[in-house]
C-alpha cells in the first residue's frame, strides 16, 4: 500500500521541531520511531497515532478519530485519523504531541540479542 508523501513531508516537518526520529516502512506504510518505539505513521492517507491505552477511549471520541484495526482486531493504543483531521498544522502538531508524551514514558528498548551463527 502507498502512503501520502504530502503526510510524510508534513510529519518531518512537525517532528523537526519536536524530537529525533527515525523511518521506517511497516504495516504497508511509514512509521516515525522515537527513541526505537513506534510513534505515528502513515497508512495510505490516514495517520496512525500511538495514544496509549490510557488515552486511548477519549482519542476515540476526537473528531476523524477511529480504532487502529490493521490486522481487524483493534489494537488498543493505536487510532487512525482520517486526511480530513488533519487539515491544519495545528491538527496534526496535537496528535503528534499527543503521541510524543506517550512515548516518552516508555521505558528505552533493550537492545536486540544477535543469534550466534556456528
Amino acid at each position: 500500500m502507498a502512503f501520502s508523501e504530502g503526510l510524510a513531508n508534513r510529519l518531518r516537518d512537525t517532528f523537526s521541531t519536536r524530537c529525533e526520529t527515525q523511518e521506517r516502512k511497516m504495516f504497508g506504510g511509514l512509521a516515525f520511531m522515537v527513541k526505537e518505539h513506534m510513534c505515528c505513521g502513515i497508512s495510505g492517507e490516514d495517520l496512525m497515532v500511538r495514544v496509549g491505552p490510557g488515552a486511548y477511549e477519549a482519542a476515540l471520541k476526537r473528531s476523524f478519530a477511529r480504532p487502529m484495526d490493521f490486522t481487524g482486531k483493534p489494537l488498543k493504543g493505536f487510532v487512525y485519523v482520517s486526511s480530513k483531521g488533519l487539515k491544519t498544522e495545528s491538527q496534526l502538531e496535537r496528535w503528534v504531541d499527543e503521541a510524543i508524551r506517550f512515548v516518552d514514558t516508555l521505558p528505552p528498548k533493550q537492545p536486540k540479542k544477535r543469534k550466534k551463527t556456528r
